[in-house]
């Protein structure tokens, strides 16, 4: 089992310092199946966000003058009077009366769907399960804690309420406890979150966990390698799949041990450093995450350009996609064409939400109503 940070040894493991990637251009090829799976997401997580922020206020409504400065917050691409009418099976614009300004809130359906999520949020199997997987993030990270800000970043990915802090983090105080952490680029301090103390029986990767049920003696296995899939059309050179090929026989290294000891740039450390990223891509519900959410918490963590350089060299395991005006990171082996292997119960519930938006309503123009704030018969 893996130690924390400052107890694990420097581990001698070998070809520590060799480098043998081919300088060659690893070519990106289009993955029509995994770009669905990405695209069919657009604008959910913004209408997830207005949700929430629509139903935090205490009339369940709001004034679209005030949910447009939420604008530039949740990178939505048009103005918020115009995603809530793009979206009218899921929000209504009302007007409560001619003296006061129109408001929005969402449709029966949407609020309907709302409360099965909460359902889930609160069940006790959910809570335990997101509890763990927040744990493990920390306990990936070197020094077993992370500021809020990145925290919060990854939180829609790991399936975590909106308002974790309060509804999640003070029920599990042998889990966690709110700390001071030192930005590394000011020097300022920052509120984050830390682990109480390493629980070793959690510090076992998934593909650790695999290679135990298929190993009789339950010893650890030193050698394993990574699902590979490519996408029809796709295929590597015969030096870098010559390459791919040793790669894949070096000793593994847990992401839960400190591998910051190998030289940066050798084929040992590059198969630590997709390890992390296998590990955190597979902890998220969807098995994805937006690039640029890799990157900041792989500079946090000291990984430097180490996350960049192993999703370039490795199509196999990780898919870039462009899609929904970002680039997403997505875990290959997670997905059979554009749906998941294994669905989590919030997924699910995501895609009802992407179900409910795509819907189109008989009146597709919607007109503000001078009434109470109920629908016209």
């Amino acid at each position: 089992m893996a130690l924390p940070l400052h107890l694990r040894s420097k581990l001698p493991h070998q070809f520590n310092s060799v480098r043998t990637f081919i300088d060659a251009k690893v070519k990106w090829v289009r993955d029509p199946y995994l770009d669905f799976a990405v695209e069919r997401e657009k604008d959910l997580k913004q209408a997830i966000s207005l949700k929430n922020q629509i139903l935090s206020d205490h009339s369940k409504s709001l004034p679209i003058s005030v949910a447009s400065l939420l604008k530039p917050h949740l990178d939505l691409p048009i103005p918020c009077s115009k995603f809530f009418q793009k979206y009218p099976s899921f929000f209504f614009l009302f007007q409560p009366s001619p003296s006061l300004p129109p408001r929005v809130k969402l449709t029966p359906r949407a609020l309907s769907l709302h409360r099965e999520e909460f359902t889930i949020h609160s069940s006790n199997p959910h809570r335990f399960i997101a509890a763990n997987r927040l744990f493990k993030l920390l306990m990936l990270a070197g020094t077993t804690k992370l500021p809020f800000r990145l925290i919060d970043k990854l939180k829609w990915d790991f399936g975590l309420p909106p308002n974790f802090v309060v509804t999640l983090l003070a029920d599990f105080p042998e889990y966690f406890q709110v700390c001071d952490i030192e930005d590394p680029l000011t020097g300022k301090p920052e509120l984050g979150l830390e682990i109480v103390s390493w629980q070793k029986e959690l510090a076992v990767s998934e593909l650790e966990k695999r290679a135990l049920r298929f190993n009789p003696s339950g010893e650890k296995v030193k050698h394993i390698g990574f699902p590979m899939s490519f996408p029809r059309g796709f295929d590597l050179e015969k030096r870098i799949k010559e390459w791919v090929e040793q790669w894949q026989r070096l000793p593994y290294i847990s992401p839960y041990e400190n591998g910051f000891h190998l030289s940066p740039n050798s084929d040992q450390a590059e198969k630590w450093t997709v390890a992390v990223l296998h590990e955190l891509l597979w902890l998220m519900v969807s098995k994805k995450t937006e690039r640029e959410n890799l990157f900041s918490l792989g500079e946090y963590l000291g990984f430097g350009a180490m996350f960049k350089k192993a999703l370039v060299h490795h199509p196999g395991i990780f898919y870039i996609s462009n899609k929904i005006r970002t680039q997403t990171v997505v875990l290959r082996e997670a997905y059979r064409k554009d749906f998941l292997v294994e669905k989590h119960p919030l997924m699910g519930m995501r895609y009802r939400y992407i179900h409910l938006l795509n819907m189109m309503p008989k009146m597709r123009k919607q007109a503000l109503v001078m009434d109470s704030g109920k629908r016209p018969i």
